[in-house]
């Protein structure tokens, strides 16, 4: 069966299993852009969906809605947050309107809940309507910026707990190999000697750090525009609404937001984005080089450093038999370009505002979810199903110590740099160890030797 909608273009045909509207149907009409769709990222549906609750909850407090339609409206709102109408969700997640398809598909499928609810037909507007009830009091550019800083601040922290997964798994192997001594190496060449405990701890503060500062900025989404409906200046509010909505948004996700100063700074600003985006872009940059570190550590097995093992995955070639290859830090490193490229599109959306709003937010969230949500697998890929399984090739980091050039390094304060660096030539010329050209040349004693070349001495 067909039911038959109308806008101020004109009418439109809906199949009447679809709890979505005219103004859904046209967005998907006019953007046939990508194949993700809202219903791809359930916590932002979640987000717009408390939006519209914690609205429902003050224009009833103000007076603005009966108690019939406020109760139809939250029971439709928490039908949604269990899960059962995802697929109604159905705008591209890249679209023109500064999101106004995303508020209207929102609006048009808790409407048409809310009227089965009070026992009437989908699309029988004139008992529950998408912009007269479900809109009241709210603009897209208020409700959909709200919506992207509840749906970030919760994913960044669950994002955080995935860092926490991944350091805790470098930790736990900075604890295991803290006794296999290796060469350290700048420039690709042999430097000083250090401990693969060392090595691993180091990756693992890396990513800290990072969590540390993404746990911190996300505190910037707890600021909100809600009230601020088309440019901040509030216009279609009652008194005292933005106080009121900011309180029910409070109580319905336990979140401390707060209602912006200046509302019309809040519509227009895109800062908090960019900031975030650049401390992903950061720590994407960090876990890149940390998987080619990896990779460059676990090469061989024969004829590279062959210094650790990572877990075998997979055959690695369908024409070399018995090749075995570093997948799980490939694709690591591959959602870290992708993370890179994004915080440019990012960057590029928040430039490009003009005036009293900025249009491109649908993009801004778009990549920062996706961002997030390629960011949080991987985390948790690369601890599950690589850095928990890494071994140590125990002999091969010594000998790469005890036949190293670097060793040298430790003989300066004793013998200086002059004497050191000829001892080095010596020794790489003719292929011995530093400490048989010392001993040759009467530069320092065995026992000299010995107690400078300890490996507690060295790391």
């Amino acid at each position: 069966m067909k039911r038959i909608e109308k806008d101020f273009i004109g009418e439109m045909e809906i199949d009447d299993s679809c709890y979505y509207g005219i103004q859904t149907l046209r967005a998907i009409e006019n953007f046939p852009i990508g194949e993700q769709r809202l219903n791809d990222f359930p916590i932002f549906i979640n987000s717009i969906v408390i939006v519209k609750k914690a609205a429902a909850l003050a224009n009833y407090e103000l007076g603005l809605l009966s108690f019939e339609l406020k109760e139809a409206i939250i029971k439709a709102c928490d039908k949604i947050l269990e899960g059962g109408y995802y697929s109604q969700f159905v705008v591209p997640m890249i679209q023109g309107g500064a999101g106004t398809s995303t508020n209207m598909n929102a609006n048009e499928v808790i409407a048409n809940i809310a009227l089965e609810i009070l026992g009437h037909k989908k699309g029988e507007y004139q008992f529950c309507h998408p912009n007269d009830h479900i809109n009241k009091s709210q603009s897209t550019n208020d409700a959909y910026p709200t919506a992207m800083r509840l749906a970030l601040y919760i994913r960044l922290g669950e994002l955080a707990e995935s860092m926490d997964v991944l350091n805790n798994s470098f930790m736990n192997k900075a604890k295991e190999f803290s006794d296999v001594i290796k060469m350290g190496r700048t420039q690709l060449q042999d430097a000083v000697p250090m401990t693969l405990g060392q090595e691993f701890a180091a990756f693992g503060l890396m990513l800290q750090k990072d969590r540390d500062r993404i746990l911190h900025s996300r505190d910037e989404f707890k600021i909100i525009n809600l009230g601020g409906t088309a440019i901040g200046t509030g216009i279609n509010t009652p008194k005292n609404y933005k106080n009121i909505v900011e309180k029910k948004l409070q109580e319905i996700t336990k979140i401390d937001f707060i209602t912006a100063r200046d509302l019309i700074e809040a519509t227009q600003s895109t800062g908090a984005y960019v900031q975030i985006s650049g401390i992903l872009k950061r720590a994407a940059v960090k876990l890149t080089k940390i998987c080619n570190d990896l990779r460059l550590l676990s090469s061989g097995p024969r004829a590279g450093l062959n210094e650790i093992n990572l877990p075998k995955m997979q055959p690695g070639s369908s024409i070399m038999p018995g090749k075995v290859n570093p997948v799980i830090p490939e694709v690591v490193n591959q959602v870290c370009f992708l993370l890179i490229g994004s915080d440019t599109t990012i960057t590029m959306a928040a430039a490009g505002g003009q005036l009293q709003l900025n249009v491109f937010e649908p993009v801004i969230i778009f990549s920062l979810l996706n961002s997030i949500n390629l960011l949080q697998d991987a985390n948790i890929t690369l601890a599950n199903k690589c850095i928990d399984g890494i071994t140590a090739n125990k002999d091969v980091c010594k000998n790469f110590v005890l036949n190293s050039i670097g060793l040298v390094t430790a003989l300066n304060p004793k013998i200086g740099y002059e004497k050191s660096a000829e001892v080095a030539k010596i020794a790489l010329n003719s292929n011995r160890s530093i400490v048989e050209v010392v001993l040759e040349k009467g530069y320092l004693t065995k026992d000299e030797l010995n107690e400078l070349l300890q490996i507690e001495n060295m790391i």
